[in-house]
């Protein structure tokens, strides 16, 4: 098996950027999701505002992050975030760790995204690996991937939402995805995975899944148990 893949999403419910080496930390992919839209009653994702995926989020040479190709803060980007979520959305920078859904990393095989037949991008993985038959990777809940030196826990399957309806070019809604997941997959698709022991990752790197005990991860996003509100930090 090896690191096809690295992907990551400067700001949340925006298209991310691929990269060819990566470093991972305890808090996930570096500068994963450091930028948020926030509206007058708290967070805004493609959940209920699709138009955010039309957006490119992208890491610039200094490591600013750009909407667009524009600084995220400039009055471009914030109008361009408004015309996709409305008039009172705005960006905003939050490094809790609430701002992950689930976990901080979320993984996918080759072999799960052959069987899927969607468009891989539907899903906002960070990790694609390659060389996976078929959809083992359901078995490896419990187990570890070691990249390198590098250890990534995978806790579960992912419990998909309406964002897997979205197409990510054009915005429009397909139902008929999610539905999809739930009759063949059991509504969970892909892993959810943390960082047990950080490192620089880079694709074609060799991946290995082995049995390594690792302590548990710490909890964030929906594991709280309640939304989040943006605050700085």
């Amino acid at each position: 098996m090896h690191l096809k893949e690295i992907w990551r999403f400067p700001v949340k419910s925006l298209r991310g950027e691929r990269l060819p080496q990566a470093r991972l930390t305890a808090d996930g992919v570096g500068g994963d999701r450091q930028i948020h839209i926030g509206g007058p009653r708290g967070v805004l994702t493609a959940r209920t505002r699709p138009g955010l995926l039309s957006l490119s989020a992208t890491t610039g040479p200094t490591g600013e992050v750009l909407i667009d190709g524009r600084p995220w803060e400039s009055p471009q980007a914030v109008a361009a975030i408004r015309a996709a979520a409305g008039p009172d959305a705005t960006p905003v920078r939050y490094g809790g760790p609430e701002r992950f859904d689930v976990l901080n990393l979320t993984v996918v095989t080759d072999g799960a995204l052959a069987a899927l037949g969607h468009d891989p991008r539907r899903l906002r993985s960070n990790l694609v690996i390659a060389g996976v038959p078929g959809l083992a990777e359901r078995q490896w809940p419990g187990r570890t991937l070691r990249i390198g030196d590098t250890l990534v826990g995978v806790l579960k399957l992912r419990a998909r939402c309406v964002v897997t309806t979205i197409d990510p070019d054009s915005g429009i809604r397909d139902p008929g995805v999610l539905r999809d997941i739930h009759r063949r997959h059991d509504g969970r698709f892909a892993m959810d995975c943390w960082v047990a022991t950080p490192g620089t990752v880079r694709a074609g790197d060799p991946v290995r899944l082995t049995d390594e005990e690792l302590d548990p991860p710490a909890p964030g996003g929906w594991i709280l148990g309640a939304p989040y509100t943006l605050t700085a930090g």
